[in-house]
């Protein structure tokens, strides 16, 4: 087990994140605003959904949610539809033009990291992806709680 300094320093690592994000918000596109990339890329993974269920997904109350579902949808990048099992929900589904945001949301993201990440050894990327994922499943259990998704 790790000592009381290594979870200290891991600490002051994940503070200084911030300038990675940072970097990440520059690139996104000026009508993307960096709330809307988690509920793409949600709605692009999971597939349709309600809108309190996407919510529980980026671990924020349900005002936060509707105000970034909002834009994505008055951009035309997500639809609303009435939820077949209760009138009073609504389905949200990725539309074609959501699609093509998330499309170039990716490319965008992996263009900054190839540029970012270009001296490290593939062998890095690969240790840095499966440590990144590894971590993100340690703290799995704990999303319904406080923990708050981090937005690129």
């Amino acid at each position: 087990m790790a000592e009381q300094a290594q979870y200290e320093e891991l600490a002051r690592q994940f503070s200084a994140f911030g300038a990675v994000k940072r970097d990440m918000g520059r690139i996104l596109p000026p009508d993307c605003p960096s709330g809307s990339v988690p509920v793409l890329t949600l709605l692009g993974r999971h597939s349709d959904m309600r809108m309190s269920k996407l919510a529980e997904l980026l671990a924020v109350d349900m005002s936060v949610t509707s105000r970034h579902v909002a834009h994505a949808a008055d951009r035309g990048w997500i639809e609303r539809s009435p939820d077949p099992a209760d009138k009073r929900s609504r389905i949200l589904r990725l539309t074609a033009p959501g699609r093509a945001q998330l499309d170039e949301l990716s490319r965008r993201s992996a263009a900054l990291l190839a540029e970012r990440l270009n001296d490290w050894p593939d062998e890095d990327v690969s240790g840095l992806i499966h440590l990144m994922a590894r971590l993100r499943e340690s703290f799995g259990d704990c999303r319904t709680t406080a923990v708050r998704v981090p937005v690129p």
